[in-house]
């Protein structure tokens, strides 16, 4: 059997024109992915949305699987950037007003293109892309703030903890996403899980 061919870019640009390449090819990915679907998505098609010739396209992507891979990081790495803008200088806040602002960072993460992030997570096969959607995760923000409060937590096991609490915020999230969109325009999810979580973490 022969290996699987690789998932990974090619090759990253480095000039200017070379990076608008490869943002219209992963433009051009974002639109067919979740205008068409995941089946829809083929190399040529990705080429002629992006206005690319198959052979440009190729000295970046190698094949489809390279392609999703590289809009997945891209999405990730969007979502990271714009949740860190809602967690800088939380250090002397409580429990409660710190939970309140990874939530607010959540919701402003998943508002980052939904469609596209729905569709990565419910028509990709699971993969190292899924991997990379995981960059997106705010345990380590959330571990580091609650290892210096260990006096106020009633859980004695900071890792599950830290996991539960992060676990809860992204299923509820999504799940609105999915199922009651409305529910994340009006502030009534991010007060109720607030309250939810902030019951769990901290000593009564």
């Amino acid at each position: 059997m022969s290996p699987k061919p690789p998932a990974t870019p090619r090759k990253q640009p480095k000039q200017e024109r070379s990076q608008v390449t490869v943002e219209a090819i992963l433009s051009a990915t974002a639109h067919i992915l979740t205008e068409n679907g995941y089946n829809q998505l083929t190399t040529n098609r990705v080429a002629e949305r992006a206005g690319v010739s198959i052979g440009s396209l190729y000295q970046y992507f190698p094949n489809k699987e390279a392609l999703i891979f590289a809009l997945a990081e891209q999405h990730a790495n969007e979502m990271v950037q714009l949740a860190k803008q809602h967690l800088e200088g939380l250090s002397d806040r409580t429990i409660p007003e710190v939970l309140r602002q990874i939530i607010k960072a959540a919701l402003a993460a998943h508002a980052v293109n939904p469609k596209l992030h729905r569709v990565l997570h419910e028509q990709i096969p699971h993969s190292e892309v899924m991997k990379r959607l995981d960059q997106a995760k705010i345990e380590n923000l959330l571990q580091s703030f609650l290892a210096q409060r260990s006096d106020q937590l009633r859980p004695k096991n900071l890792e599950l903890a830290v996991f539960m609490v992060e676990r809860t915020i992204r299923a509820l999230i999504y799940g609105a996403m999915i199922d009651h969109p409305e529910l994340l325009k009006t502030g009534e999810l991010e007060q109720e899980l607030t309250l939810m979580l902030s019951a769990y973490l901290v000593k009564s």
